[in-house]
């Protein structure tokens, strides 16, 4: 068996657990931040849970970058800047952004830690190593799949990046509580900064054109999707006065 199979093995494995965990995030709300619950294990920071949980995509896919891949080019390079754009932030900066220290789970952390580890197998293997070898050729930076992929990417990373700038600030130094987040595409939905991480990485997907870009995408759906659901229905009752037109996802429609 090649590495090959061996990958749509795990590729394959792994979409099955995504849609396995949408479908217990249906029924039970992931333990963390305001929905944090008894029960899942030792509680630690939250900035040093994200910094463990997230590092893996970031330093990996340097690993796979350099190690046992094709020689690279100019299209490899930018591929790996646009995944350095999100987890090397996402990892070593964003963590350091947030205030208040609520704890995290360890069961949690480690469970995005095995995510992360075996995403970026996933994505980093394929683009440097396991794709077509006439895929990512310079001339694929020309391409409209390409283009309008990072198009789209990038309008999810802003959405994303503004929505977390607006929750962040909605504290004062040294208050605590929570209130009703107002601005930019929170006026319309409860849970802008997922609909743009679902943005971000569909356009991933467009833009690399692989089956690791349209696994990354279900299984964000499938994690994201029921978190919202469950944001939106803790805003309602905790807010008599939430805004009742405020969808909860995706403007105007869910």
């Amino acid at each position: 068996m090649d590495e090959l199979q061996i990958y749509y093995m795990i590729l394959l494995s792994f979409l099955a657990l995504g849609i396995i965990t949408f479908i217990i995030l249906l029924f039970i709300t992931a333990p963390y931040g305001r929905h944090a619950v008894k029960g899942w294990g030792p509680l630690i920071n939250n900035k040093f849970g994200w910094v463990i949980q997230e590092a893996p995509a970031s330093l990996l896919m340097f690993f796979y970058f350099f190690f046992d891949s094709r020689p690279a080019n100019i299209t490899s390079v930018v591929l790996l800047l646009v995944w350095q754009s999100h987890y090397f932030h996402r990892a070593f900066i964003y963590p350091f952004m947030l205030r208040g220290n609520n704890p995290v789970p360890l069961s949690t952390v480690l469970f995005a830690v095995l995510f992360n580890i075996v995403n970026t197998y996933i994505q980093g293997r394929w683009l440097f190593k396991l794709s077509p070898e006439a895929m990512y050729t310079p001339d694929w930076l020309k391409d409209p799949r390409f283009i309008i992929g990072i198009l789209v990417f990038f309008t999810g990373f802003i959405i994303n990046k503004y929505s977390d700038y607006i929750l962040r600030n909605l504290r004062k130094p040294g208050e605590s509580g929570y209130t009703v987040p107002r601005g930019g595409l929170f006026d319309y939905i409860s849970c802008p900064n997922y609909f743009g991480e679902m943005i971000t990485w569909a356009g991933w997907a467009v833009a690399t054109w692989s089956p690791g870009g349209i696994y990354f995408l279900i299984w964000t759906i499938a994690n994201l999707g029921p978190r919202a659901w469950a944001h939106h229905n803790w805003y309602k009752k905790t807010f008599p006065d939430y805004p009742a037109k405020r969808k909860i996802l995706i403007p105007f429609i869910y």
